[in-house]
């Protein structure tokens, strides 16, 4: 796949006004007047973001320890660190200063509920802050703020990904747990659902008993949720987006620049909307526009990240010789699998017992959409199967599924508390089977309806249970802010051409596709990490220079 860059130029169509202080309005009037800035006239001598005790209407940070963390993060060592309080629940009824979404009085958040439980009332809510102070003697003034994977990741946790890829070379970088992760206070972690994902790698993929379990085990988590108090239809973009807008304003900062992952993307385009005044720049990585979310995306992206993949294969020698037809190969053997699933066990360093792995239909493109990111070893592994052997794939399922990575750190919460308010109220399970069946067009019926990593998504919605996001949360994101939109050749869970997408409506863009990576560039490629940081130090003039020197992976070549 040849690199390609994209820089947009047209007018920018602006939102109006009342969308783009709708959730900014929530904080109440104290936020109408912006702190000044660290380190301005105003304050005497410069004092570095995070060192200050402040509140804002009704949003405080104050300085403190830094977060725990579920693994050892020695950079935190010199972090300035702190939580900010925020309201759980913003749509409460406040009189006349109330505010108004788009469409009228309040509908850009949940109603208020009179029968409501007096709990949630006046609830608030703490949020971990990490600032990584930058590496230049004189920083920029204006910080990067990092906006996480998932939906559910932590963003503290993703610490050495910034910092490896030398984001914080020229900025402070900040890091705030968004609402429900690891590290902020409510918890709104699930162990059961990571445990039962494990298990389900021993049930056939689409039988109905397997959804069954799937919506206990979801069931379960709500309960879990339930019993911290939480306020299930707070966690949003639309809350986070003013979350991350009340800590700008707590830390007095005037203007930030945005960079979004995976999910991060997804909330990086509403807040871009609701919250425009206080951005200076986004970069996105891995995108997933907010307009598009659900399950028929999923399966756009599956198809190319793939396609991608075996472009590059039959584009090398060795590996078209010894791997002849390997798209083909996947094709049938998905439809094979799905019809006759193979059963094996194998060994998990981290597993005392054997694991039993079922590998359907589903299973193996679960595989290998996150195998793209280990693609070299794509066609060896396709091609063991093919004459029988299982193995590798069965054990790298497994390895993920298992590993304790892979427990106790998504915040579930927040991923049903966004698909089930933003996504399944705007996309029937008519709409996931269409979109799959115009990505793989040779895939049975019983396949289609279970999109690549959002299986059984409407039956778990129902059992969440929370009210619908307003409808314009499915438009597109309108913005002359200057963007970079990067996405990944192999990118087989956000489609690469996802960035010429939002681009189109983002008058100020570039989007960038970068060859022979995986989905979220910056953790991988170094070409994408000069231009992130090249693109924050102007941008208007992203340097893509790298793009012209890169090189497909090296795909192993059994004997």
């Amino acid at each position: 796949m040849s690199p390609r860059t994209t820089p947009r130029r047209r007018p920018a169509r602006r939102l109006p006004a009342t969308l783009a202080g709708a959730t900014a309005g929530a904080l109440v009037a104290g936020l109408a007047a912006m702190p000044a800035h660290a380190g301005s006239a105003t304050d005497g001598p410069a004092r570095p973001i995070g060192t200050v005790a402040r509140t804002v209407g009704d949003a405080r940070f104050a300085p403190g320890p830094c977060p725990r963390t579920a693994d050892p993060i020695p950079d935190l060592a010199r972090a300035r660190c702190g939580t900010l309080t925020v309201p759980e629940n913003r749509s409460w009824p406040k009189g006349p200063d109330k505010p108004e979404g788009p469409g009228g009085a309040d509908d850009h958040q949940r109603p208020g509920n009179p029968e409501e439980p007096r709990a949630h009332r006046g609830r608030t809510i703490t949020l971990a802050v990490a600032i990584m102070p930058a590496e230049s003697r004189t920083p920029a003034p204006d910080p990067i703020v990092w906006f996480a994977g998932g939906p559910g990741d932590d963003a503290v946790s993703e610490i050495p990904m910034a910092l490896a890829g030398g984001l914080n070379r020229d900025r402070d970088v900040i890091f705030m747990s968004q609402r429900g992760t690891y590290s902020a206070d409510p918890v709104l972690t699930c162990p059961n659902i990571d445990e039962f994902n494990a298990r389900a790698l021993a049930l056939v993929s689409n039988a109905p008993s397997t959804g069954r379990l799937h919506v206990e085990a979801t069931r379960a988590c709500r309960d879990r949720v339930d019993g911290t108090g939480a306020d299930r239809g707070t966690y949003n973009d639309i809350e986070s987006s003013a979350d991350y807008e009340a800590l700008r304003r707590t830390l007095g900062v005037r203007k930030w620049n945005v960079f979004g992952i995976s999910y991060g993307t997804h909330l990086a385009l509403n807040y871009m909307r609701l919250h425009p005044k206080g951005i200076r720049s986004v970069g996105i990585d891995g995108v997933l526009p907010p307009s598009l979310g659900g399950g028929a995306v999923t399966w756009k992206a599956a198809r190319e990240g793939f396609d991608g993949l075996f472009k590059a294969c039959a584009e090398q020698p060795a590996c078209n010789t010894r791997y002849p037809n390997l798209k083909a190969t996947f094709l049938r053997l998905v439809s094979e699998l799905e019809a006759d699933p193979i059963t094996t066990t194998v060994t998990v360093p981290t597993h005392p017992e054997p694991v039993k792995v079922v590998l359907d239909g589903s299973n193996l493109v679960g595989w290998l959409t996150s195998a793209t990111h280990v693609a070299a070893g794509v066609p060896r592994s396709l091609d063991e199967l093919a004459h029988g052997n299982p193995q590798r794939i069965a054990e790298q399922l497994a390895g993920g599924k298992y590993s304790p990575q892979a427990v106790g750190r998504v915040a579930h919460g927040l991923v049903y508390g966004v698909f089930c308010s933003q996504w399944t109220p705007y996309e029937s399970r008519a709409d996931v089977i269409r979109g799959g069946r115009r990505a793989f067009p040779s895939f049975p019926r019983s396949m289609l309806a279970n999109a690549p990593q959002l299986a059984w998504l409407h039956d778990d919605c129902r059992a969440w249970d929370v009210p619908p996001a307003p409808a314009w949360i499915r438009d597109v994101t309108r913005s002359d802010i200057p963007t970079l939109a990067l996405s990944g050749g192999f990118d087989a869970q956000t489609a690469p051409s996802n960035g010429a997408y939002v681009a189109r409506t983002l008058s100020r863009s570039h989007a960038v596709t970068v060859p022979y990576v995986a989905h979220v560039v910056f953790a991988d490629s170094p070409c994408a990490q000069t231009i992130t940081t090249s693109f924050f130090a102007d941008p208007a003039a992203p340097d893509t220079r790298c793009l012209a020197g890169l090189q497909p992976p090296q795909f192993e070549i059994a004997p």
